[in-house]
Parts: structure tokens; sequence; C-alpha cells
């Protein structure tokens, strides 16, 4: 099954990190608009969650969001 005929697709949106500063992170879509990530708990309290999101800032890779909630999403 191709990836755009499935539903859940419409709820993921790409996103580029743009600014990493504990304990936000900021996003850009690729429609050009901007946000703050909502970040977990458990992933405010994790350093080696902290530092694969700066390596993947420095990276510039593009990263999957929740449209609805604003969260990095683990299907990437």
């Amino acid at each position: 099954m191709l990836l755009d005929n499935n539903p859940r697709i419409k709820n993921i949106m790409a996103a580029k990190i743009v600014k990493v500063f504990y304990p936000q992170i900021i996003v850009k879509t690729e429609s050009g608009q901007y946000f703050p990530v909502n970040v977990s708990g458990s992933e405010l309290s994790d350093s080696l969650f902290w530092e694969t999101v700066q390596d993947i800032w420095r990276a510039q890779l593009w990263v999957p969001i929740g449209r609805h909630f604003h969260q990095l999403l683990a299907d990437d």
C-alpha cells in the first residue's frame, strides 16, 4: 500500500527543526509556519533525547510532526 493512500498520513506533516533551546523546540513546516513542539515530561528529562534533537537540527533533517498536537512522531 502506498503511504499516500493511508488515512493516517493526513494527520502528519513534515517539519524542520529551526531552534533548539531547553525546554523548547521550534519547527518550520513545508508551508512556512513556525510553531513550538509539545515535549512530554519524559522527553524533558531525557538528555539523550535533547542530544538527538540537536543532531537532527544540525543535520537540517525534516521530521514527522503530528498535525493536531504538534508532537514529534516516532514513525521516522
